[in-house]
């Protein structure tokens, strides 16, 4: 996928590049899906059957069924459409939100929105490991909770949460309380089987971070759900209304693609990228005064440290320069001091010199070479400056 070998990616969290089978397939789509797929004539039946496949693939990944999966622009918007549409409607029988303290912005933000407008917020911040209590997180529920959220894995650390426990646990304690789930970081690095996770009555998923182009995503929603919810956007009847707006369909068809492909080679790609993962963690053991933010269970896709000597921006700059790219935490937050590693109680060096490497099956241990050696370079030399 990458064209020259001289360039070190290593911030696939942040996105993907476009893989060309799913390229390819979208700019066939542009050329031949032209039609609107709502329309009832002839061509326009055609492009909605070349939606309808689409969406299948997307939901065999997820282990859904079709009409539970809807596409929208990206998993930030999913995250709105599910949180907006799941509270307003419970506002008759119940106030309260219950939240993990280091979520995607797309669900931080909507979730305290909700609490300028009455709604009461209850923000559990995970333990210092970036796990989360669940007995603290299921204590927090109560008869008057109307929506539950937690995200599968965490974009700054690749802290896996137990899903499946956080769910039941919820509905243990209120079974008429509506659980999303942000998998966006989660979805083709870890097997998801919604039939599997009944409790779980949302999930939203992004292309851009699976080799998709940017502009595309899904939401998962229960179909026993559907009737009871009500999206922030109004328009036509697209998506059965749960996402009003023409749908995209040549991206549709790249995110099928994408999802058919990585759920294929998620075992190998799995072992590939641990090895990268295992390699980075063994050469900054060898670098005075670095220190692990990422735990020893978190996706290998994802390895956050601490230089606690040189600052984040500094040293990703000075590794720019040596073509290695890495983030210093969520594209999202513009360069903002991590809020995941402040929840998390990291001291304040720790989270000013915080880096994130965030890998993909195209990574190979010549960038983890270039990094490690990026890096010992630049302890040499910044500390000085």
């Amino acid at each position: 996928m990458r064209s020259n070998p001289e360039l070190h990616y290593l911030d696939n969290a942040a996105t993907t590049m476009v893989d060309p089978a799913v390229a390819d397939a979208i700019a066939a789509a542009l050329r031949s899906c032209w039609a609107n797929p709502s329309s009832l004539y002839e061509p326009a039946v055609q492009v909605h059957e070349t939606l309808s496949a689409a969406r299948a693939k997307v939901a065999k990944s997820l282990g859904c069924a079709p009409k539970e999966l809807y596409f929208t622009a990206c998993g930030s918007e999913s995250n709105n459409i599910a949180i907006q549409g799941a509270a307003i409607p419970r506002r008759s029988w119940g106030s309260k939100i219950v939240v993990s303290g280091f979520e995607h912005p797309s669900v931080q933000l909507p979730v305290r929105a909700l609490r300028d407008r009455g709604f009461e917020v209850v923000e559990i911040p995970p333990e210092s490991d970036g796990h989360l209590d669940l007995d603290r997180l299921s204590a927090a529920v109560d008869k008057n909770t109307v929506l539950a959220c937690c995200m599968a894995v965490n974009n700054e650390t690749g802290a896996k949460q137990d899903i499946a426990a956080f769910s039941a646990a919820v509905k243990a304690r209120n079974d008429r309380c509506f659980v999303h789930v942000d998998a966006v970081q989660a979805w083709l690095r870890l097997p998801i089987h919604l039939k599997a996770l009944p409790c779980v009555d949302s999930l939203s998923v992004s292309g851009h971070k699976v080799h998709a182009p940017k502009g595309i995503g899904a939401l998962y929603l229960r179909e026993n759900q559907r009737q009871n919810h009500r999206p922030p956007c109004l328009g036509g009847h697209q998506e059965r209304g749960i996402r009003p707006g023409t749908e995209n369909v040549p991206y549709a068809v790249g995110l099928g693609v994408a999802a058919e492909q990585g759920a294929r080679t998620l075992p190998a790609r799995s072992a590939h990228i641990r090895a990268l993962n295992d390699r980075l963690r063994a050469g900054l053991a060898e670098l005075p005064g670095v220190t692990l933010n990422s735990p020893a269970d978190a996706v290998p896709e994802v390895l956050n440290f601490s230089t606690n000597c040189v600052n984040s921006q500094t040293m990703i700059e000075y590794l720019s320069a040596r073509r290695v790219y890495v983030s210093g935490g969520s594209a999202c937050d513009k360069g903002e001091p991590s809020h995941t590693l402040m929840a998390m109680g990291c001291p304040d060096l720790a989270v000013r010199t915080a880096i994130r490497a965030s890998f993909c099956a195209d990574n190979t241990p010549e960038d983890v070479d270039a990094l490690l050696a990026g890096l010992r370079d630049g302890l040499a030399e910044l500390q000085h400056i």
